[in-house]
């Protein structure tokens, strides 16, 4: 019975061989890890306490301003969709007792995201606003620019109304995740 013996032993090289290719095929042919080409895959999001680098700068007596911001971007629907929320806090004077007591609501920004890049650790993210306090407006367009990271990462946020004034800030708590290039 030499001949069914060698046909089933060529059969299973055979398979062997198939499933080796498949598997090289699966580790070396270009894919996406992040699944960015399907809907509801996340670009960036975070969340924490950040200090705006110089505070209210000189015209204001840099009176240190802290913020809380809330941010996601997600692809849907071939675009880009998302939600940006920044409340920021000044303190009621800017030296004595209250100095270091920030319930001044001094803007709040909350608005969509329609559209994003990412670049490395960093993402791009813009769309339009409600702005009430400093800026104050609606449909303002802004542009905020995240990095990856824990505590010290930076963010940029700029807002139309006030194109020559962006808010420079640090994360002092929380977290910003930004879904890397491939």
């Amino acid at each position: 019975m030499p001949g069914p013996f060698r046909f089933a032993k060529r059969c299973l090289v055979g398979l062997l061989l198939l499933t080796a290719g498949v598997g090289l095929a699966a580790i070396f042919l270009p894919r996406s890890v992040s699944g960015r080409e399907s809907d509801g895959a996340t670009i960036a999001k975070g969340a924490g306490t950040t200090i705006i680098h110089g505070g209210t700068g000189s015209s204001g007596g840099f009176v240190p301003v802290l913020t809380t911001v809330a941010f996601h971007a997600e692809r849907a629907g071939g675009g880009v969709t998302g939600s940006f929320d920044c409340l920021a806090y000044a303190p009621e004077s800017g030296t004595g007792p209250n100095s270091a007591q920030f319930t001044v609501n001094a803007m709040y920004v909350i608005g969509q995201i329609s559209g994003a890049t990412v670049k490395g650790d960093t993402a791009t993210l813009t769309g339009t606003a409600s702005i009430t306090g400093l800026g104050a407006g609606s449909s303002v367009p802004f542009t905020f620019v995240v990095q990856k990271g824990g505590p010290g990462a930076t963010a940029v946020l700029t807002v139309n109304t006030l194109p020559t004034f962006p808010f420079n800030e640090l994360l002092v708590a929380g977290s910003f995740r930004v879904q890397g290039e491939d």
